[in-house]
C-alpha cells in the first residue's frame, strides 16, 4: 500500500511531521507538499507557469509556489513511475469545519485525491483561539488518522466519499470518542481589516471567520465542542438535489 500524504501549512509544519510518523508501518509513505503555507488555497491549481519540484530528503518533495492540489495532482499524475493507493491531507494546524471546507487547503489536497480516483482523508487539529505557546496535540490527531486510515483498508467507502476528519486539541485519553457528523456552518466573516502600507496606500487583510451559526447536535461543530471526533463524508456534487423541482418549475415561468 502507497499513502501519499500532503497539506496546506508546508512540508516542513509539524502536523505534516506528526502525520507521517503516526502513518509508520501502514505502507510506503510519500510526502508532496507545498513548500509554504497555503492555507485557503482551496482546489486552486497553478496553470500559467510551470511547477518545480525539489527533494527535501528520503520520500519528502516541496513544490515551488505550488498548491496543495498541484501537489496531489502532480503525485499521481506522473512525478513518480508509480501512483499512490491513497492521499491522506494534514495535519491540519486549526479546523476545517463547515463551511471551512470551501476554502481549506488540506480538504481540497483529499479532494484532488478523490478526483483521480483514490480514496482520501484531510484531517485537522482543533487549535483554533490558542496561542503560538500552547499545546497542540498533533499526537491526538495523528493517533485517529492511523485509526481512520486502517479502517479504510479493511473497509473501503464509496468512491465519491471523502472523509473530512476534525480532532479536538486534547490528549488521547481525553477524546470521547468518533462521531459521524455533518457539515455546520459559520456566520459571515468579520469586516476586512484596513492598513496603510509605509507609502501611506491602503492595505487589506480579509477578517476573521465567522463563529459558528449551525452548530448544534449532528454537526461537526457540536462533535468537536464536546471532546469527539468528528468526521463528515462529503462529495464533490454541489448540486443542491432538493431544489431541482422547484427550479424547473421557476424557469417555467
Amino acid at each position: 500500500m502507497r499513502i501519499l500524504i500532503s497539506n496546506d501549512d508546508g512540508y516542513r509544519a509539524r502536523g505534516i511531521v506528526a502525520l507521517r510518523e503516526a502513518l509508520q508501518g501502514l505502507g510506503d509513505l510519500t510526502v508532496v507538499a507545498p513548500d509554504r503555507n497555503r492555507s485557503g488555497a482551496s482546489n486552486s491549481l497553478t496553470l500559467d507557469m510551470p511547477l518545480r519540484v525539489e527533494k527535501a530528503e528520503s520520500d519528502v518533495y516541496f513544490l515551488q509556489g505550488g498548491t496543495p492540489t498541484d501537489c496531489v495532482h502532480i503525485a499521481i499524475s506522473g512525478l513518480f513511475p508509480f501512483e499512490p493507493d491513497m492521499v491522506v491531507s494534514g495535519i491540519n494546524d486549526g479546523a476545517n469545519l463547515g463551511d471551512d471546507v470551501l476554502y481549506s487547503g488540506t480538504v481540497a489536497a483529499a479532494t484532488e485525491g478523490r478526483h483521480l480516483g483514490k480514496p482520501a482523508v484531510a484531517v485537522s487539529l482543533n487549535t483554533d483561539g490558542i496561542g503560538a505557546g500552547d499545546a497542540r496535540h498533533f499526537d491526538t490527531a495523528g493517533h485517529f488518522a492511523r485509526l481512520i486510515v486502517q479502517r479504510l483498508f479493511a473497509a473501503p467507502l464509496d468512491r465519491a466519499t471523502i472523509l473530512n476528519v476534525n480532532v479536538p486539541n486534547i490528549p488521547v485519553a481525553d477524546v470521547k470518542g468518533i462521531v459521524v457528523t455533518r457539515l455546520g456552518n459559520r456566520h459571515r466573516s468579520e469586516a476586512v481589516i484596513k492598513a496603510q502600507d509605509p507609502r501611506g496606500r491602503p492595505l487589506y487583510w480579509v477578517g476573521p471567520a465567522g463563529r459558528s451559526a449551525d452548530a448544534g447536535p449532528g454537526t461537526d461543530f457540536h462533535a468537536l465542542a464536546q471532546g469527539f471526533v468528528s468526521v463528515t463524508p462529503l462529495t464533490v456534487d454541489l448540486t443542491n438535489h432538493a431544489e431541482l423541482d422547484i427550479l424547473r418549475t421557476w424557469v417555467g415561468k
